[in-house]
């Protein structure tokens, strides 16, 4: 095993009405949250165990609008079993492409493509296999 999905990120309207929606259907609790001021960007929620156990977490992410010609979710993954330079390499060569979403270049994520386009990004943490 190379890779596993270790969250699902769900672009909405409303992070925090969404997230006390999904932690109470999944028994989750809020890991994490980013503020802009009042206004609430993104909440994290997940197991009561946290990030890196067997479930992923779920990332409500805030767009007002979905983006034209995207889905409001994609997929994270993390290397279990190489770094994340060596999974980038072996992840191009199954056919991921670069894509470029507007990055500034300091993120410690890679935004890829699969074969047809759909975005997901390679996140740096190396988890268990499980």
């Amino acid at each position: 095993m190379a890779c596993r999905i270790s969250e699902l990120v769900l672009g909405c309207r409303d992070p925090e009405v969404l997230a006390r929606f999904w932690c109470e259907v999944l028994d989750f609790v809020v890991l994490d949250r980013e503020t802009d001021g009042p206004v609430v960007e993104m909440v994290e929620i997940g197991p009561r165990e946290g990030f890196g156990g067997p479930q992923p977490t779920i990332i409500l992410s805030r767009r007002d609008e979905p983006e034209p010609g995207k889905t409001r979710l994609h997929i994270d993954v993390n290397a279990t079993d190489r770094d994340q330079d060596a999974e980038l390499e072996r992840l191009l060569e199954l056919g991921a492409r670069p894509a470029d979403i507007g990055q500034t270049g300091q993120e410690q994520w890679h935004v890829l493509t699969d074969p047809e386009g759909n975005e997901f990004c390679l996140l740096k943490a190396r988890l268990n296999p499980l």
